[in-house]
C-alpha cells in the first residue's frame, strides 16, 4: 500500500486511478490508505461547480479546463454523477462529454458514483480530492449531480463554489430560491450567446443586492459571468474571478476559514459513515440494530431510545 501512495506521489497516474478505485471500493482499508496520502495535501485549490441540470457544467469545465491548460495548470477533475438507487450503477456521462482532454497527460479526469448519498458528492468525495491534490494538480474541479437545490455540500468541500445558471430553463425565479443558489462565490451564466441570458445576469445581481452580509466590511460580493461553452467567450473573465477569489482568501487568513470548515466536513462525513458501516457490517451490532428496529416497528419502543442504546452499547 505505501508502495502505491509512493508511485502517486512520483506522478503515476495508474497509481492515481488504483488508489481512488480502493477508497471507493473498500472504505475500511481506505482510513488506513489516507493516513499515507494526507500528510501530501494542502497545495491545490479546489472549485467546485455546481447548479441545475441542463446549464452546461461539463462542457463549461472542459472549456475551462482548456484555458488552465494554456497556463500550464494541471488539472484535476472529478464529476459525481447520479446513482440508481434499485443497481447501485451510475451512467458515469459527464466523463464522456470531457473527452477533449482524455490524451492530456495533464488533465485528470475521474467520475465518481453518488452511491447513495444526498447533497451531491459521493462519500469518497474528498478522498478523490485529497489523492489528486498529492497527484500534484494545481487545480481540482469537483462538478456535483446537480439534481436541484440541496446539493450544498461542495460549499464545504471547495475553497471556491461556482454555481452555473442558464437562460431557457423554465424557471424565472431560480435566482431568488433558497439552497444552491446562496453558496455561489462566483455565478457563471453560461449559454451567454442565448436570449435571456440578461434576464438572468439580472436577477443574480438583484439578489446578490438583497443580501444585507454581503454589505458589510471586507465581504466577497460574488461576480456574475456571462460565458459561452461553445464559443468560449468570457472564460478569461470567468478565471480572472477564480483567481480574485483565491487572492481573497489568502488575505487576512480567510484561507483558514476554508480549511477549518473542509476539515469540518470531512470529519462528520467519515463519522457519519463510520456509525453506519459499524451496524451493517454483520456480527453483534448488526443484530442489536435489527433487534432495535423490530422492537420500534411493533411500537414496544421509540427511535430514540434505541438510538441512545445502541450508542451506548
Amino acid at each position: 500500500m505505501k508502495g502505491l501512495v509512493q508511485r502517486l506521489l512520483d506522478g503515476d497516474r495508474r497509481a492515481a486511478a488504483r488508489l481512488i478505485t480502493r477508497v471507493e471500493n473498500d472504505r475500511s482499508r481506505a482510513f488506513e490508505l489516507m493516513k499515507e496520502v494526507y500528510p501530501h495535501t494542502g497545495e491545490a485549490h479546489i472549485f467546485g461547480i455546481t447548479g441545475p441540470p441542463g446549464v452546461g457544467k461539463s462542457t463549461l469545465i472542459e472549456s475551462l479546463t482548456t484555458k488552465l491548460r494554456e497556463k500550464d495548470q494541471r488539472v484535476g477533475i472529478i464529476a459525481v454523477d447520479p446513482t440508481s438507487p434499485f443497481t447501485g450503477g451510475a451512467l458515469l456521462g459527464d466523463r464522456l462529454r470531457m473527452n477533449t482532454h482524455s490524451d492530456d497527460r495533464k488533465v485528470f479526469i475521474r467520475s465518481m458514483g453518488t452511491r447513495g448519498r444526498l447533497g451531491g458528492l459521493s462519500w469518497a468525495t474528498p478522498e478523490a480530492i485529497q489523492i489528486l491534490d498529492a497527484f500534484g494538480c494545481d487545480t481540482i474541479i469537483v462538478e456535483t449531480v446537480g439534481a436541484g437545490q440541496a446539493e450544498v455540500d461542495i460549499m464545504r468541500a471547495a475553497h471556491t463554489s461556482i454555481v452555473v445558471e442558464a437562460p431557457g430553463l423554465g424557471d424565472d425565479i431560480q435566482a431568488i430560491k433558497a439552497g444552491v443558489m446562496e453558496i455561489g462565490e462566483i455565478f457563471a451564466v453560461n449559454k451567454g450567446d442565448k436570449e435571456g441570458a440578461d434576464s438572468v445576469v439580472f436577477q443574480i445581481e438583484a439578489m446578490l443586492d438583497l443580501n444585507p452580509a454581503l454589505k458589510e466590511d471586507g465581504a466577497w460580493r460574488p461576480p456574475v459571468v456571462r460565458v459561452s461553452s461553445f464559443d468560449g467567450s468570457g472564460m478569461d473573465d470567468l478565471i480572472s474571478s477564480m483567481n480574485d477569489h483565491r487572492a481573497y482568501l489568502q488575505q487576512e487568513g480567510r484561507i483558514m476559514e476554508k480549511e477549518m470548515s473542509m476539515a469540518r466536513q470531512d470529519l462528520m462525513m467519515l463519522m457519519q459513515e463510520a456509525v453506519s458501516c459499524r451496524f451493517y457490517e454483520g456480527g453483534e451490532e448488526e443484530d442489536a440494530f435489527e433487534a432495535a428496529v423490530e422492537r420500534i416497528a411493533i411500537r414496544g419502543s421509540d427511535p430514540y431510545t434505541e438510538l441512545e442504546g445502541l450508542l451506548s452499547g
